[in-house]
């Protein structure tokens, strides 16, 4: 499983000119999976995406609070073009990704597994053609990143 990691002030994701998921102060987490990936790498993931000290405290005193400290928002949005391999050739190969089928499932308790935390969390459309609108705070971007043991 695969994450990359976005601090925001705002980001929105919109299908077909529509919004389907927005939010304000927070991440985007673009997400990718693979055939091997269990529960146990969506838990380790869910957990360090919520108790990562990636914002200021109120004095401004830098990574000193994670998302759940500040009450932010998530935007969650499945990228199976995380997993792409353009070492060969000039397309990329998805054949590391997971099918489909996989994917929306483990995204699906991924998402449940943020939403446990309270928080507001928004998502994209898991297969559909979308447009992510991001205003990246910092900028601070991370990639995290468990494969199955």
């Amino acid at each position: 499983m695969k994450i990359v990691l976005q601090r925001v002030n705002h980001s929105q994701v919109l299908v077909a000119g529509q919004i389907v998921g927005q939010i304000q102060q927070g991440y985007t987490l673009l997400v990718g999976f693979t055939p091997s990936d269990t529960q146990a790498e969506l838990q380790w993931l869910a957990r360090k995406c919520l108790d990562l000290r990636l914002f200021p405290d109120s004095a401004g005193n830098p990574w000193q609070c994670s998302i759940q400290d500040i009450q932010g928002e998530i935007l969650v949005v499945s990228q199976f073009t995380l997993y792409g391999d353009c070492r060969k050739g000039r397309r990329p190969s998805f054949s590391a990704a997971a099918a489909p089928e996989q994917a929306e499932i483990l995204y699906e308790q991924f998402v449940t597994l943020l939403r446990e935390s309270g928080l507001k969390i928004q998502t994209g459309r898991f297969g559909s053609m979308m447009q992510v609108e991001i205003s990246n705070d910092g900028p601070v971007t991370l990639v995290l990143e468990r494969e199955a043991l």
